[in-house]
């Protein structure tokens, strides 16, 4: 496994649904350090802040040397709220933290934003700074009046701070394959974070997005492997299935997922080291992110990178038609 292959989702650490306790979130980016993680993303969202405070706070002792690859975002800035329920779920996260986010893609909120970051982070520069959730995905009809608003003041300030040298590269951070393209086609990025659209269940992206990317040197970050849970935990072992997308998963995800996992098993791989590998066999893929909200999680996901997947698991998947072919020779 290479330092950047694997990074770390921090949107966990932000108390993503549940609240996780200070000494626990520092265990667990300790814990991912000293695996060998090195790039480790994270966002103003996650957490009002919370995320990126103690990211900051724990990269701080275990990287004075800055070495760590960092990755944040804009497009949602931070409004207080002093009258905010701090033990209540919040735009899904727990968070002590007296704010909530409103998204504005606009030039100085995303300068404000940028520079909020670095103070949690407790970092001069950032290496990746992303667009969050722009797209119909987040926005449905809106996305035209919020894209526009983008390209205008928010995209010319991620620019500014790239010419500057104040990041290394720019991007979108989206959930959705079509705002992808666009963004590619409307300015000049040098990489996406595509949550849940390329992985074992979804391969849609090797159809235009990865070649486009390809022809426009644009790499792609792949966060959300699991497609919410479903390719982790498989559906063989009985009870009510895993999610899919954020919700219960319908039948005919639930077969394909069994399919999947019937071959994983045949050849004696975890179908989530399938699931965890796979994005990483093409070229345009730099890092797989999934979350890790535990030091239990951290060493699940190095032991999966570390399995050995034969080439006959992926072929066995493309000749089962769960597998497009030549993704396995992709890389």
């Amino acid at each position: 496994m290479g330092p950047l292959d694997l990074g770390f989702g921090a949107a966990s650490i932000g108390n993503l649904y549940r609240p996780v306790a200070d000494e626990d979130a520092r265990a667990v980016v300790r814990r991912a350090w000293e695996a060998g993680v090195r790039f480790f993303d994270t966002a103003p969202h996650y957490g009002f802040g919370l995320s990126e405070k103690r990211l900051g706070s724990a990269l701080a002792e275990l990287d004075p040397g800055q070495e760590a690859i960092l990755s944040t975002k804009v497009g949602r800035r931070l409004d207080p709220r002093p009258d905010a329920d701090l033990d209540s779920l919040r735009q899904a996260f727990v968070s002590p933290e007296p704010f909530e986010s409103v998204f504005d893609y606009s030039y100085d909120a995303v300068m404000r934003s940028h520079e909020g970051s670095l103070a949690r982070l407790r970092r001069k520069r950032v290496d990746i700074l992303y667009a969050h959730d722009i797209g119909s995905f987040a926005h449905g009809d809106d996305h035209p009046r919020l894209f526009a608003q983008f390209m205008e003041g928010g995209y010319r300030a991620m620019r500014e701070l790239r010419d500057a040298g104040d990041v290394s590269q720019i991007g979108i951070g989206v959930n959705e394959i079509a705002v992808c393209e666009e963004m590619i086609h409307a300015g000049d990025i040098d990489i996406i974070m595509l949550a849940g659209r390329y992985t074992l269940l979804e391969q849609d992206p090797a159809d235009n997005l990865l070649p486009l990317c390809a022809r426009k040197g644009v790499k792609l970050v792949v966060a959300g492997p699991y497609n919410s849970g479903i390719l982790a935990k498989g559906v063989r072992a009985g009870g009510t299935p895993p999610n899919f997308n954020y919700e219960p998963a319908p039948p005919a995800i639930v077969e394909r997922v069994g399919r999947i996992e019937d071959i994983c098993e045949a050849h004696g791989v975890p179908l989530a080291a399938a699931a965890l590998q796979f994005p990483l066999m093409h070229s345009q893929i730099s890092s797989v992110v999934p979350g890790m909200g535990s030091v239990r999680q951290v060493d699940a996901a190095i032991d999966l990178m570390a399995v050995t997947i034969p080439d006959a698991l992926w072929d066995d998947l493309a000749r089962q038609g769960l597998l497009r072919r030549g993704l396995q020779e992709a890389g």
